[in-house]
């Protein structure tokens, strides 16, 4: 009777050791498979995002010189019609995470600076130059300058920039769902994303 019971006993064991480890195996699997699955998702987040925006402006451009003890003024006019294709980029690919599986939370460390980008043309009308004060390659670097500058900040203060960063919001809300989804914890600045809303802020 007794060496049927420690029989009995050890089988017992042998099954509760065998089911233990056997669990523990398919939750590490499945703790790696989530692991690569929120990886694969932060690389496909991984990419330039370019919103453009296109502007235009007239300027007028004026330069007098005066000469022979001010008593002549030479004088150079233009005016000048300015295109411009603006685009606001997030590189994603130097966004930085930490994935750590044991606590299943994905933090990210950083988010890259939006990087506006001009590029100006020019177009020339009117020009009137006097033979004393003729325009010069410094005239037209100072008149690129100048207009650049202006479109800066006009596009500075447009929803450019808004709408570049609510796509940005968009690829990084992947991320929030998958973990979500996972019963992972997406974490910012030392702040858990509980929801939708708090992505819109993680750049502000």
């Amino acid at each position: 009777m007794n060496k049927f019971f420690l029989g009995f006993l050890a089988a017992l064991l042998i099954m509760g050791g065998f089911w233990f480890f056997s669990d523990k195996k398919d939750n590490q699997e499945e703790l790696n498979a989530n692991s690569a699955l929120i990886q694969q998702q932060i690389q496909n987040v991984g990419k330039l995002i370019v919103t453009e925006g296109y502007y235009s402006q007239v300027y007028s451009y004026k330069n007098s010189q005066k000469l022979f003890l001010s008593l002549v003024s030479a004088d150079k006019k233009a005016l000048i019609i300015a295109k411009a294709k603006a685009t606001v980029e997030y590189d994603l690919r130097k966004l930085e995470t930490n994935v750590d599986s044991d606590s299943k939370k994905v933090t990210i460390t950083k988010i890259p600076e939006p990087v506006v980008n001009i590029y100006p043309e020019f177009e020339y009308y009117d020009v009137t130059q006097d033979y004393l004060n003729q325009f010069e390659a410094d005239d037209y670097n100072k008149i690129k300058t100048s207009i650049t500058d202006q479109f800066r900040t006009k596009i500075e203060a447009s929803d450019l920039k808004k709408d570049a960063n609510e796509r940005l919001m968009s690829e990084l809300l992947n991320i929030f769902i998958l973990t979500k989804s996972l019963g992972w914890t997406l974490e910012y600045n030392e702040v858990i994303i509980e929801n939708p809303e708090q992505m819109k802020n993680l750049t502000k």
